[in-house]
């Protein structure tokens, strides 16, 4: 599973030189647009709420000694809650209202893979990409949320933030990279059967996840760049796999027609 995690990270690296190679840079206009107008939601939504959540956590604390400091941290643990739950769904508003802009990326990136070889696969329509997108993200914000939230609150018990921080993380990390395979998965497999394959890779989802989530705390650029690179690097390794595992079903085989020498 390490290395799979390593592999679905060192997809990066070649990520950013495919966008410009096949043009790509097009294709994520409108979900540059959706990623910022949503970051700007949830940020200012993570303003107003950190400190009533705080406060509200305060009251926990009956005694009057140590209420300041109490108070203080609560504020804290408030935004921090806030910061992660506005992350989770960020991400997956994202990811599902992406969903039919990206997967001509995916589909680019394959046929720039596949060489000769013509893949069967599944024709769908923006509409039957976006119901997918939502189905799938929806799916995954309940899972992830089920997990985290109970996280979060033995997050506040002394000493045991740093495990459970690493662990939501993690959690994040694999839902986010089941987003971005299942670009590339949706022209393949049905709805199951992609559930299927990334429990099978989740060394892979994690990695790709791992990065997303970094890129998502560089200011302003995280924001605009992430989704793009994240995307082509998901999509690389994710063909990789399908090829390496034999899971795509070749229907033509295109070989280069020679030219031919006229004799004099």
């Amino acid at each position: 599973m390490l290395k799979a995690v390593f592999n679905g990270i060192k997809a990066y690296f070649g990520a950013f030189g495919l966008l410009s190679k096949l043009k790509l840079w097009k294709y994520f206009a409108i979900p540059i647009m959706i990623s910022i107008v949503t970051a700007i939601l949830f940020i200012t939504l993570a303003y107003f709420l950190a400190s009533p959540i705080g406060n509200f956590i305060a009251n926990a604390w009956v005694w009057e000694w140590g209420s300041e400091t109490f108070t203080t941290i609560s504020k804290f643990i408030g935004g921090f809650i806030v910061l992660i739950l506005g992350l989770i769904l960020y991400k997956h508003i994202v990811l599902a209202l992406s969903a039919p802009f990206m997967s001509p990326v995916s589909e680019k990136i394959e046929a720039h893979f596949r060489g000769d070889k013509v893949y069967k696969h599944r024709k769908t329509s923006f509409g039957e990409q976006l119901m997918r997108g939502i189905r799938i993200n929806v799916r995954n914000l309940i899972k992830e949320l089920l997990y985290i939230i109970p996280l979060l609150l033995l997050g506040i018990i002394p000493g045991v933030g740093i495990i459970t921080t690493i662990l939501i993380f993690v959690i994040q990390a694999y839902y986010v990279g089941f987003g971005n395979m299942d670009y590339t998965m949706e022209r393949h497999f049905s709805y199951k059967e992609s559930i299927a394959f990334v429990k099978k890779n989740r060394g892979t989802a994690i990695g790709n996840g791992i990065i997303f989530v970094l890129m998502l705390f560089i200011p302003v650029i995280g924001i605009i760049v992430t989704l793009p690179i994240a995307v082509v690097a998901a999509s690389t390794e994710t063909i990789s796999i399908l090829k390496e595992e034999e899971l795509l079903t070749v229907v033509a085989d295109i070989k280069p027609v020679p030219h031919s020498i006229d004799k004099q």
